[in-house]
């Protein structure tokens, strides 16, 4: 494995420790209909460099499976939630072409991750039989305030680590 290879496995393992670590610490408020899920913000390093989408995808494979029991959503949280993250960041990547700087590529993810919770919410409907736009509307101001939130607090992140250089030096 070249050494790069092996600094992109490094970064994105701790990326997926850091989303499970926030959502654990977070987790009263990460998992049903009304969630601010702290650890979404990570989905803003997805503009730094797509490589971030590895951590990111792993990060919410394990939470989502650690919390498999707790959060009374079974594999259903997996298989939603995996697919919501998966997803938006495609789209996101697409949408990209659209912005001209960082903020604007954070803006179109925020806003791309906030509208696909629809996923989340017919996970809900499903299992917990609430009603589904009622989910999706808390689902989308639950998502759509931290990722908007997570735009100044990942910016100021990068002044001090360089996530674009540390992922490619």
């Amino acid at each position: 494995m070249k050494q790069n290879n092996v600094k992109v496995l490094i970064i994105n393992a701790i990326v997926a420790a850091l989303y499970v670590v926030i959502t654990t610490v977070f987790a009263f408020m990460s998992f049903g209909n009304i969630q601010f899920r702290i650890s979404e913000m990570l989905n803003h390093l997805f503009v730094f460099d797509k490589k971030y989408g590895y951590g990111i995808i792993a990060g919410v494979i394990l939470a989502n499976t650690i919390f498999m029991s707790s959060s009374g959503l079974g594999v259903y949280d997996l298989v939603f939630g995996l697919g919501h993250s998966i997803l938006s960041l495609v789209i996101g990547s697409f949408v990209f072409r659209f912005a001209k700087d960082l903020k604007g590529k954070m803006l179109l993810l925020s806003i791309v991750f906030s509208v696909m919770i629809f996923l989340v919410a017919i996970e809900l409907k499903l299992v917990l039989e609430l009603p589904f736009w009622l989910s999706y509307f808390e689902t989308f101001v639950g998502e759509i305030v931290v990722m908007l939130v997570g735009i100044p607090v990942m910016l100021v992140a990068d002044k001090a680590i360089g996530f674009t250089k540390q992922m490619n030096a």
